[in-house]
C-alpha cells in the first residue's frame, strides 16, 4: 500500500510540474529587438559610460572600454510578459575585428542568470570544478551568449540539467580588419550567414531547449558583466529577431558587409572620406533601421524600415509615408482597457514633439477633471490631470512649432460660480510648455454648451470654429463662432458669427482651391429634422454653399478615395415635438458631384444613435467605423467597422462591442495601427489593435 501511495504522489508531483511548466509563457510574436540601440539611446545627447564611438572605413561603430552597468538591463524590459526564451530566433551582428585580436574569448553579448541563482549553483558545483579543469563561474551564470575568438564563433546556451552547451562555427576568419554582418539562425536548422554569402549549417547533437527560463535574467552588451571577456572590436549592429530568419529581411544587399536590419541612429549620418583622406561631414540619403526619431534635427531625412518595407520622410515632427508595402486588415484585437476617472465624451489623439503620442480625454466629472495620457510600450498611461467642468470635447492644433489644446466646458466652473443666470460656459485653450513639459492655460473663450471645436488654416492664417449647442436648456437656435488668431495681441478674436441649430460638430476640408466648413445641426427646439449647412470660403468669410436635411446630426467626416470626395453624416435620432424618438435610422454618405458642384447621396447605412464616424486607410484598403451609442433600450451594442468595396460602397466586416460609445480615433505608432473609443456611459476607454498581413 505504501508503495502505491508513493507512486501516486510521484505521478501527482509530475503532473504539478507539468502543469506549472505549461503556464510559463514563451516569447512569441515579437518585433525585432535592437539590443545595441536599447543601451545607447538611454540618453541620446551623449554616449553612455564605457562606450566610445569610432570610425573605420567611413563607417561608425562603438568600442567598449569597460563592462559598465549601463550596458546591462533586465531581459524583461525587452522580452515583455514572457518567461521562456523564444524557441526559434535570429541574431544579427555587424562587427569589425582587427588582425591583432587576442586569441582569448570575447563576448558580443550574453544573457545571465540573477546573481543569487549563480551563487547557489556555484556552491553546488564546487566539488566538480577540479574535474572540469576550469572555473564553473561562467557556466553557473550564463543562460545564453555569443562569443568570439580569432578563428571561431561560439554560441552558448544552458541546456538540460544546467549544462552549458557550445555550438562552434569554425574558420569564420572574421579577424581581418574588415566590417562583417553575421546572421545566426536558430530553429529547425542552425545556420550562420556571413555577408549574405551561402550559409554554414551545423547539425548539433542536442537541440536548442524549448523551455529556457529567463526569469530575472539580464542582458550584457559587449561582455558577460566582467572585465574578462570584454569585446575589443567595433560593434555597429546587434539585433535579436524572435521567431524568424533575419537573412530573408536583409539579404541580398547592395553592401552585404553592412547589411542592416536596425542600426542605432547615433551610428548613422556618417562622414565620407575624400581622395586625399580629408573628412567631409554629410548626411546619409536614407537611414535604415526599425526605429528612428523624427524631430527638427531630422527634418527632410528619409528612413527605410526593412520590416515594414516602407520609405518615410521626416517633416520635423512625424514620419510621413512615401512608399509602403500594402497592408490588409486581418482581424481586430482588444489591446488595452483603460480605466478612466469618469465617463468620457471625447478622446483626441495627437503628437507632441519631443514627447510622443498623447491622448486627451474629455471627462464628464467635475471632481476629477480631465486627463492627458502618454503612449508607452504597454499602452496609454496617465500623464497630466487638467481641471475641467463637465468637459465635452478636446481638440489639438499647432501654430508654427507650438502645440495647443482647446477644451469645451459645459459646467461653467469658476467663471459663473456666482452668476447662475449667465447661462454661459467658458472653453479654455492650453499651450504646451516645453520647459514644464505639460499643458498650461493660455486663453479662455465664452461658449454655450460647445459640442465641438475645429482648427484650420486658410492662407497661412489660423482659425478656430466652435459649435455652440444651446444657451440655457431650451434655446438651441444661436450663433456659433469663427475665431481668428491675432498675431499682434497673440490671442483669438471673433471673426464671423454663423447661425446654427443645436450645433454638434464642425468639419473643415479643402477641395482644390476651395475651402469648406460643414456644420452638423442637431435640434431646433422642436424637431431633429433640420438642415445641416455646408459653407464655402469666399472673400474672407464663409457663405452658404449647400444645405442637407439631417436628423439630429452629430458628426460629419470628410474623406477621399482616389480623386473622389465624400462626406458622411452621423444621424442621431428622429424626434418631432412630444412624439417618440427613433434611434435606428440611416446615416448617409454623400459624394461630391464635380459637374453639378454639390454633394449627392451615395449610400445609406443603418446606425443606432450614431455620434461619430472615423475614416482611415491601411495600405490600399479604406475603412469607416461608426460609434453606435444607443438603440432605444441599451447602451451596450456593437459599433461596426466597414470596408470600402468600390461599386458596393462600404460593407460591414467587424463588429466591435462598445458601451455608450461616444468617439473613435484611429492612430498609428511604430508601424502598428490602432483604434481607441471613449464611453459616455462607463468609466473606461478601449484600445483595439488592427492586425494586418
Amino acid at each position: 500500500m505504501s508503495s502505491l501511495i508513493f507512486v501516486q504522489l510521484l505521478l501527482l508531483g509530475l503532473r504539478v510540474i507539468s502543469t506549472t511548466t505549461d503556464t510559463w509563457r514563451h516569447c512569441t510574436d515579437l518585433l525585432p529587438l535592437d539590443l545595441l540601440s536599447f543601451v545607447l539611446e538611454r540618453d541620446t545627447s551623449k554616449l553612455v559610460p564605457g562606450v566610445h564611438m569610432k570610425q573605420a572605413g567611413g563607417v561608425r561603430g562603438v568600442h567598449f572600454s569597460s563592462p559598465h552597468t549601463v550596458l546591462s538591463f533586465p531581459s524583461s524590459q525587452l522580452l515583455v510578459n514572457c518567461d521562456l526564451f523564444p524557441k526559434e530566433f535570429s541574431i544579427v551582428v555587424t562587427l569589425k575585428v582587427t588582425h591583432a585580436a587576442s586569441a582569448r574569448n570575447e563576448y558580443i553579448f550574453s544573457l545571465m542568470e540573477p546573481k543569487t541563482v549563480a551563487a547557489e549553483e556555484k556552491e553546488n558545483d564546487k566539488g566538480d570544478e577540479e574535474k572540469q579543469g576550469k572555473s564553473n563561474e561562467e557556466h553557473g551564470r550564463i543562460i545564453l551568449g555569443l562569443r568570439f575568438s580569432r578563428k571561431y564563433l561560439h554560441f552558448l546556451f544552458k541546456g538540460h540539467g544546467g549544462v552549458v552547451e557550445h555550438w562552434v562555427f569554425r574558420s569564420t576568419q572574421l579577424a581581418d580588419n574588415q566590417w562583417h554582418t553575421l546572421v545566426l539562425t536558430i530553429g529547425s536548422h542552425v545556420r550562420l550567414t556571413v555577408d549574405c554569402n551561402s550559409p554554414v549549417e551545423i547539425v548539433p547533437s542536442t537541440p536548442f531547449p524549448s523551455d529556457l527560463n529567463i526569469q530575472g535574467s539580464r542582458f550584457h552588451i559587449g561582455s558577460r558583466g566582467r572585465w574578462k571577456g570584454l569585446f575589443s572590436g567595433l560593434l555597429r549592429q546587434l539585433v535579436l529577431l524572435p521567431g524568424s530568419d533575419a537573412t530573408r529581411q536583409i539579404c541580398p544587399s547592395s553592401d552585404p558587409q553592412l547589411a542592416a536590419l536596425s542600426v542605432p541612429p547615433l551610428l548613422l549620418d556618417l562622414p565620407v572620406m575624400g581622395r586625399e583622406g580629408e573628412s567631409h561631414e554629410t548626411e546619409e540619403p536614407v537611414s535604415v533601421g526599425l526605429e528612428r526619431s523624427c524631430s527638427e534635427l531630422q527634418q527632410g531625412q528619409l528612413w527605410f524600415n526593412p520590416l515594414r518595407k516602407g520609405l518615410y520622410l521626416c517633416d520635423g515632427t512625424v514620419w510621413i509615408t512615401v512608399l509602403e508595402d500594402h497592408k490588409r486588415l486581418d482581424y481586430v484585437l482588444e489591446h488595452q482597457v483603460l480605466t478612466t476617472s469618469s465617463e468620457t465624451h471625447d478622446v483626441e489623439v495627437f503628437q507632441v514633439p519631443g514627447m510622443g503620442l498623447m491622448a486627451a480625454m474629455a471627462h464628464r466629472s467635475k471632481a476629477s477633471g480631465s486627463a492627458v495620457y502618454l503612449w508607452t510600450h504597454s499602452g496609454f498611461k496617465l500623464y497630466q490631470n487638467i481641471t475641467t467642468h463637465e468637459a465635452l470635447v478636446w481638440r489639438h492644433f499647432n501654430m508654427g512649432k507650438k502645440t495647443y489644446l482647446v477644451v469645451s466646458n459645459s459646467g461653467g466652473g469658476q467663471h459663473n460660480r456666482f452668476n447662475k443666470e449667465s447661462e454661459m460656459d467658458f472653453s479654455v485653450i492650453y499651450k504646451w510648455s516645453k520647459k514644464r513639459k505639460k499643458f498650461v492655460q493660455f486663453q479662455s473663450l465664452q461658449t454655450y454648451c460647445a459640442r465641438d471645436w475645429e482648427a484650420f488654416n486658410i492662407n497661412r492664417q489660423t482659425y478656430l470654429a466652435v459649435a455652440n449647442h444651446r444657451q440655457g436648456n431650451n434655446n438651441h437656435t444661436i450663433d456659433s463662432v469663427i475665431y481668428r488668431w491675432n498675431r499682434l495681441t497673440k490671442s483669438f478674436e471673433v471673426h464671423q458669427m454663423l447661425p446654427t441649430s443645436g450645433a454638434y460638430d464642425w468639419e473643415f476640408f479643402t477641395v482644390g482651391p476651395y475651402h469648406f466648413l460643414v456644420v452638423a445641426n442637431a435640434f431646433d427646439g422642436v424637431t431633429t429634422s433640420v438642415d445641416s449647412v455646408i459653407y464655402v470660403w469666399i472673400n474672407g468669410s464663409f457663405q452658404v454653399f449647400q444645405t442637407i436635411k439631417t436628423f439630429c446630426a452629430t458628426d460629419w467626416e470628410m474623406f477621399q478615395i482616389g480623386s473622389r470626395v465624400f462626406l458622411v453624416v452621423a444621424n442621431g435620432h428622429r424626434l418631432h415635438g412630444n412624439g417618440p424618438s427613433r434611434y435606428a435610422i440611416n446615416s448617409t454618405i454623400y459624394e461630391l458631384d464635380m459637374n453639378g458642384q454639390l454633394f449627392v447621396r451615395f449610400q445609406d447605412i443603418v446606425t443606432y444613435s450614431a455620434v461619430d464616424w472615423e475614416f482611415f486607410s491601411l495600405g490600399e484598403e479604406h475603412f469607416l467605423v461608426v460609434a453606435n451609442s444607443f438603440n432605444g433600450e441599451s447602451y451596450s451594442l456593437n459599433s461596426i467597422l466597414y470596408r470600402w468595396q468600390g461599386y458596393e460602397g462600404f460593407v460591414p466586416v467587424h463588429w466591435l462591442p462598445t458601451i455608450g460609445c461616444s468617439d473613435w480615433e484611429f492612430f498609428s505608432f511604430k508601424g502598428e495601427s490602432y483604434l481607441i473609443y471613449s464611453s459616455a456611459k462607463a468609466p473606461l476607454s478601449k484600445v483595439f489593435k488592427l492586425k494586418t498581413y
